[in-house]
């Protein structure tokens, strides 16, 4: 994946929030012209929001695959990591300045399953703090971001553990023929506190 410079980085940070502020107050989509042609690209993107400064998740959604323009996936996704978290109530006006905004940039899915001959191998092929998951087996899907096994300090096996529980699962799913698991890398830009500098969050 090509590097994303900080200036685009800080503006998919910034248009994140913009938008989840746009949505609030007028309940319509924001729209907008990027300034940087390569987030007019497909790419995968997910939107995480954190309360600040306890640091705890209040919503997280994306898309895993480079299905629309980058800026547009921000913009979504953003809007239904605020309002369509199923695990959280949509989040409220008051809110809106005690909630970090983070955006992770995806790399295409790489299947791995059918890169071993025994599936106990699949660990080899997981590096925390580079990789994120995503197991699919039938009508279930779960996706966990690489920052994840970083901040539980999960080794590759429990990630992918993790990850069939993510996809409602049991937690040795990765070890059955038949469920699909993929990896994926991430460039991650985030807010300092809210509306405050944005970094490029280093997690390898």
């Amino acid at each position: 994946m090509a590097e994303f410079s900080m200036d685009e980085g800080e503006y998919l940070v910034r248009l994140a929030r913009k938008s989840i502020e746009y949505y609030m107050e007028r309940g319509s989509v924001l729209e907008v012209d990027p300034p940087y042609s390569k987030l007019k690209d497909p790419y995968g993107a997910f939107v995480t929001l954190n309360t600040y400064p306890e640091g705890n998740l209040r919503g997280c959604i994306g898309y895993p695959e480079p299905v629309l323009p980058l800026y547009k996936a921000v913009i979504r996704a953003a809007i239904a990591a605020a309002f369509e978290d199923p695990r959280f109530p949509p989040l409220a006006k008051e809110e809106i300045d005690r909630v970090t905004v983070e955006v992770s940039i995806l790399t295409p899915p790489e299947r791995i399953d059918d890169k071993v001959e025994n599936r106990l191998d699949l660990p080899k092929l997981v590096t925390v703090g580079k990789h994120g998951l995503i197991v699919r087996r039938g009508v279930y899907s779960g996706l966990l971001l690489p920052q994840v096994a970083v901040e539980y300090s999960w080794d590759p096996e429990e990630f992918l553990s993790q990850t069939c529980m993510k996809a409602g699962m049991w937690v040795d799913c990765w070890l059955k023929e038949g469920t699909e698991v993929y990896r994926f890398s991430a460039e991650i830009f985030e807010e300092e506190e809210p509306n405050g500098r944005v970094v490029r969050r280093e997690i390898g």
